[in-house]
């Protein structure tokens, strides 16, 4: 009874849900309603439910049809229609979406030409020297993701390409590992000036200095601070609990999976015996600095625009396109000069590049198109009246905003779109008070705080959804099964949104940030000391 107890519970979550459904509106009036939030909800039920975030995604997707078409009486070419062609092909040809997808596949690439000149290797050998121990290899894999902080994609990718070899070499699960990267991805980009995020977040608020106030912003978000120090902690003390405790005990032994891996192939095995460190770390720092060029340059730093401005009004999905692809010709270059790939093999590269990215382009079109269902039903707006409706309440906006965006993001699988929406309402809700704002340059504490909410609530949000870009980027990264990277990983995330909650209950009461950072930072740190020595206990039992 045990084994099935989950499901039963997700299931019975899926049928309440429809039945609130029912009662908030008839689903022949479901646009803007309750129904809206119901194809992410059957999505992200049935994927913890099967494990099967292909057809999961799939039914998500169609249930988002059926809605639509009874909501317009289009019948069954309006549910075909919203399906097949707003949903799959539409963002199929998105511009923005094609240039992530170039991207994932120039990734791919570059990591098994790495792979195959020895780079990896020699990496991994090198690696197993200098870094002897499992919380070695946890701080490493930490602190390489909060050196790449320009571009979430971006981080989860090249910090899992990089640093599988050692934490392989280690016993550390790729679980395990996919959490390290996720938790290193966001959380470090929406406290980055400098980043993409920033220039997300700059760019919803009117009247005000947009990278200011997202610079204030940063002592307040609790989730993406306390994120941090959850995984300083856990990598120090090398301790786990909940469904990741299983995986970390079965790579102990040698099992880094739990699960059967099907979705990625293996690494390819080196076709060159004298690869070197630098075939690993030449071809990633070129990458990044190609990535980061190109960033700035959609930008417009080559046309006179400061740096900060360049990152604000930069397009990240064809930076990072145009940056890649600029990367690969240098590191096919660079392996032919070194003799160590034939052009040959270079090529062939390509394909068996796109072979391994295969698996994160199919979850990512899907997950594209269930946001595009959501978007046709109006989940946005329905949220937003309902953020609206607690304007009243001031005090505790920050907390019910943190909750809303949690909820918001993790059912669109967007952070970005989660504060899209989100933040006007807060500038619509302190318009009196931003008034003045133009004349002094001085925020109100109390926006300062609600925006941090949002961008707090948005993240974590986003950091638990299956159908998360960056959840999916992680997997990727990791080549972990993307059901088990979000059932491990959901433990740590509700751990740190708990503990945000009473952070942003105390905000509303107490507006200074260094007592609501001091306390939450406390509290944080003693939730980890008590589940450490729990887990302890258990163990001796």
């Amino acid at each position: 009874m045990k084994k099935y107890l989950s499901k039963i519970i997700f299931a019975l979550i899926v049928v309440v849900f429809i039945i609130c459904c029912c009662f908030n509106a008839p689903i022949t009036e479901a646009i803007g309603t309750l129904w809206s939030l119901l194809p992410p909800v059957v999505a992200i039920g049935l994927a913890l439910i099967t494990k099967e975030v292909y057809s999961s995604l799939f039914i998500g997707i169609l249930t988002g049809g059926v809605i639509y078409a009874a909501s317009t009486a289009s019948g069954f070419e309006g549910m075909f229609n919203a399906v097949v062609n707003d949903g799959i092909i539409a963002n199929i040809a998105d511009s923005y979406n094609v240039g992530i997808l170039v991207f994932l596949v120039v990734l791919g690439t570059i990591v098994v030409m790495m792979n195959r000149a020895g780079g990896s290797r020699a990496y991994g050998e090198w690696a197993a020297e200098h870094i002897k121990t499992r919380k070695g290899a946890s701080i490493a894999t930490f602190l390489l993701g909060a050196l790449i902080f320009v571009d979430d994609y971006f981080n989860c990718l090249t910090v899992g390409s990089v640093m599988r070899p050692v934490t392989d070499k280690h016993q550390i699960s790729r679980a395990k590992l996919a959490y390290l990267i996720d938790a290193t991805a966001a959380p470090i980009c929406i406290i980055a000036p400098i980043s993409s995020w920033a220039a997300a977040v700059a760019g919803t608020v009117d009247g005000v200095n947009g990278i200011q106030l997202f610079i204030d912003t940063i002592p307040y978000n609790l989730y993406a601070l306390l994120t941090i120090i959850m995984v300083i902690f856990i990598a120090l003390g090398d301790f786990d609990y909940g469904t990741m405790k299983l995986h970390e005990e079965n790579a102990r032994k040698g099992d880094l999976f739990t699960t059967k891996n099907t979705a990625y192939p293996p690494d390819d095995k080196p076709t060159h015996t004298k690869g070197k460190v630098m075939d690993l770390i030449l071809p990633v720092v070129i990458l990044i600095v190609m990535c980061v060029l190109g960033m700035v340059y959609t930008g417009g730093l080559f046309s006179g625009t400061d740096l900060i401005t360049a990152f604000a009004e930069c397009d990240a999905s064809y930076g990072l396109a145009l940056g890649s692809m600029g990367a690969i010709i240098i590191v096919i270059v660079y392996f032919l000069a070194r003799r160590v790939l034939t052009f040959t093999s270079c090529m062939d590269s390509i394909v068996a590049g796109f072979k391994q990215m295969v698996p994160a382009i199919l979850i990512l079109c899907f997950a594209w198109t269930l946001k595009t269902m959501t978007g046709m039903l109006e989940a946005g707006p329905f949220v937003s009246g309902i953020v609206e409706s607690a304007r009243a309440i001031q005090i505790l906006l920050p907390l019910i905003l943190f909750v809303v965006a949690i909820g918001l993001s993790f059912a669109t699988g967007t952070s970005w779109g989660t504060f899209g929406i989100l933040i006007p309402i807060v500038t619509g809700v302190f318009s009196a008070d931003l008034a003045t704002t133009a004349e002094t340059g001085i925020i109100p504490e109390m926006v300062i705080i609600c925006i941090s909410a949002c961008l707090a609530g948005a993240v974590c949000g986003d950091h638990c959804s299956p159908i998360s870009d960056t959840t999916i980027m992680a997997s990727t990264g990791a080549q972990c099964d993307h059901v088990n990277h979000v059932s491990t990983q959901l433990p740590y995330a509700f751990t740190v949104a708990g503990v945000c909650a009473v952070g942003y209950l105390i905000s509303g009461f107490i507006q200074n940030v260094f007592a609501v950072l001091g306390i939450s930072i406390v509290l944080m740190l003693v939730t980890l000391f008590i589940i450490r020595m729990l887990t302890k206990k258990s163990k001796k039992a």
